[in-house]
């Protein structure tokens, strides 16, 4: 509502915030997801997965010797920080594939965001049937003896 000046009697607008403020506003969350991100890949990145006794180890890995769907992502990771695509693909492709699709998903969000729009994430139930059968394959096929060049 407007207020009045009393020596002058003009009328006062509100204060209103500028452009720049609104977008920061709105933005505020995917900076914070995104900064979290960053820091967890200069964590990994800093400290070498390769190196033991810097993280825990698989317990899947550890009591039955097979490797999940995760186990290598941390070397990955470390290898992608250190731009050596080939050995990151080599640790974990599932993972590389996650980062790439993290990021498509992230920018959608933060240009969503950025324009006061809301995003909408319902994939229904088809795309996650398939992704549990993707990662149930690449599971499966990493452990088998013909699926060797996916160990870590």
């Amino acid at each position: 509502m407007p207020s009045v000046n009393a020596d002058n009697l003009s009328v006062v607008p509100p204060r209103t915030r500028t452009g720049a403020a609104v977008v920061l506003r709105r933005i505020a969350t995917p900076a914070g997801v995104l900064a979290g991100v960053i820091g967890a890949f200069a964590y990994v990145g800093a400290v070498d997965p390769n190196q033991p006794g810097h993280y825990p180890v698989c317990p899947l890995l550890h009591y039955t010797g097979l490797y999940c769907p995760g186990c290598g992502g941390l070397r990955s990771a470390h290898a992608f920080v250190h731009g050596d695509f080939q050995t990151a693909l080599h640790d974990n492709a599932l993972a590389v594939a996650g980062y790439l699709g993290f990021a498509v998903v992230w920018i959608l969000w933060a240009v969503h965001a950025a324009r006061g729009r809301r995003v909408r994430f319902d994939p229904g139930p088809v795309p996650l049937w398939g992704l549990g059968a993707l990662l149930l394959v690449f599971t499966v096929v990493r452990n088998l003896p013909f699926g060797g060049w996916l160990h870590p």
